[in-house]
Order: C-alpha cells, then structure tokens, then sequence
C-alpha cells in the first residue's frame, strides 16, 4: 500500500528501510525522502516506526 503518495513509497519500503536501521522519521526522510513533500503521511509513517519498535521489544524480551 502507498503510504507516500508524493514519493510513490510503500508500506514495504519503508517496512524494509526500519529493518535496515533506518528508525526514525529523519532517517527515512533522508532514505527515501519520505515525509519531505507535503507531509501528509508523516503520522502513518511514525505509525509504521511504533509498531517495529513494539515488534523487536516483543521479540527481543521472548528471547
């Protein structure tokens, strides 16, 4: 799904750019330039960021 339209930017990239360590907002911005036109999807984004967090502190306190 686009998450940002003015970039043309998937749930999945954005999905795959926090995996690779990109966790914030200005990293992803600068990644893929997510957030940086009109900003519209920047709630979906630090949406996205919140549930990768909630995921590895799940996984890491399962381990």
């Amino acid at each position: 799904m686009y998450i940002c339209v003015c970039k043309a930017i998937t749930d999945q990239q954005i999905k795959s750019a926090i995996e690779k360590g990109h966790c914030s907002r200005k990293q992803l911005t600068q990644c893929l330039g997510v957030g940086s036109v009109c900003g519209k999807c920047s709630p979906y984004v630090k949406n996205l960021i919140d549930e990768n967090r909630t995921h590895y502190s799940i996984m890491t306190a399962a381990a």
